[in-house]
């Protein structure tokens, strides 16, 4: 009776974890063995016998009889009295089989058992959580918010995986609560332990790139092609595009009619700005369209240093460089090249790093920050404007302006 009841308890895990018959007859055989082994120092010559649907458990030993006083191996050998004991007319040299009860291990050994058994139908599952999520790695995935630590979410999908959006992971204007459904992709699956961790993740250019196949047809279709794609989460990102097909426009497939098809993508990073440019392998013309919206007049590119110096119009620098420099360092980033911008008549023109000596460093970096690196273009802007467009005091910049004048007027 105990066997019956015992397996019924085991089986409540098949239900619960939805784990198929063959994988749990294998898991309880398995425990079983090893409990056989602590209690007998071998369990070779044990036949299990489980039936977990109808609750059935049979454990048999087999033993070989041997001559009264000749045992030396009591779990491979029986004496002949005992083996008699069993059935009558044994003899010598017979096998006998005879059945071990659960109750015959001890009430200690049936603990462990099941304790050893919840364990392996974790680690079962464990794996399988890996398996599946290992799978999804760069996908997108939906999961709702359970609880917001100071340096992490934690999620849970539908089955109840536990999913981490670390801080550094989200976009900084993400603000959750809980119950929310969170889109991101699962950025990495390890093993620590025997348990899984999944990280998601919103910050990375995959995730763009993903949103991009979900939004857009075309991209689902295969009819235009994410090149590349590279973000300042949050912020800004830039997204070269391209299509084997002449008839298709790939910017304009993408964006949609007044950016109706791009405006969801926006929307779910945050508003973030999202430049959307042809791809080319024409190097020239394709760091050009990287520096949209910037006009540039001229480029020189060096190969083997991987650097590029863009001439423009003084007007254009500052849309070349962008907000924070963001718009030249993401295309850098697009074109693998490290882009100089240079000003058209910047002959005399004097670099602000050479006043290094009369200007603190901290100050020329605030203005290089808002595309002002020459004398020339921080004098171009009015006092009120830069006071504006910098962190700096006034005094601070007035200071700076007088340096650059002297500079002139010698």
């Amino acid at each position: 009776m105990e066997n019956i009841a015992l397996i019924e308890s085991f089986s409540e895990f098949k239900d619960d974890k939805l784990i198929d018959r063959v994988t749990l007859m294998a898991i309880l055989e398995d425990v079983f063995r090893n409990a056989l082994k602590k209690k007998f120092g071998d369990d070779d010559n044990f036949d299990i016998i489980i039936n977990p649907d109808k609750g059935d458990l049979e454990i048999w030993r087999n033993r070989i009889v041997v001559a009264d006083g000749e045992v030396e191996e009591p779990n491979q050998e029986i004496s002949l009295s005992d083996a008699q004991k069993i059935e009558p007319d044994f003899e010598v040299g017979e096998d006998v089989s005879e059945e071990v009860k659960l109750i015959d291990l001890g009430r200690r050994s049936i603990l462990a058992l099941r304790q050893n058994l919840i364990s392996k139908i974790h680690e079962h599952d464990n794996t399988n959580i890996y398996k599946q999520f290992k799978e999804l790695e760069g996908e997108i995935y939906t999961a709702e918010v359970h609880h917001i630590r100071h340096r992490a979410i934690i999620l849970l999908d539908d089955e109840g995986n536990e999913i981490i959006l670390p801080k550094d992971k989200q976009i900084p204007s993400d603000f959750f609560r809980k119950g929310d459904n969170v889109r991101g992709i699962i950025e990495s699956v390890e093993l620590k332990g025997n348990k899984p961790t999944i990280i998601m993740s919103r910050a990375h250019p995959v995730f763009l790139e993903k949103l991009f196949e979900q939004e857009i047809p075309e991209v689902f279709d295969g009819l235009i092609t994410v090149k590349k794609v590279v973000r300042i989460p949050g912020e800004k990102a830039k997204v070269a595009v391209d299509s084997y097909d002449d008839r298709i426009d790939p910017v304009g497939a993408c964006v949609g009619m007044k950016g109706s098809r791009i405006h969801g993508i926006v929307r779910e990073l945050g508003n973030e700005n999202i430049d959307v440019i042809n791809y080319t392998n024409n190097l020239q013309l394709f760091i050009t369209r990287a520096l949209s919206p910037a006009r540039v007049t001229s480029i020189n590119i060096n190969e083997e240093t991987k650097r590029a110096e863009v001439i423009l119009k003084p007007e254009e620098v500052s849309k070349a460089i962008g907000r924070g420099g963001h718009n030249i360092r993401l295309a850098g980033y697009l074109t693998g090249y490290e882009i100089d911008v240079l000003r058209e008549g910047a002959e005399e023109d004097v670099e602000l790093s050479e006043f290094s000596d009369e200007i603190e460093e901290w100050i020329i970096k605030e203005f290089e920050k808002i595309g002002l690196d020459t004398a020339k273009s921080v004098l171009e802007h009015d006092l009120s404007d830069l006071v504006k467009r910098t962190d700096l005091e006034e005094e601070t910049i007035q200071e700076v302006i007088n340096i650059l004048k002297e500079e002139f007027e010698q």
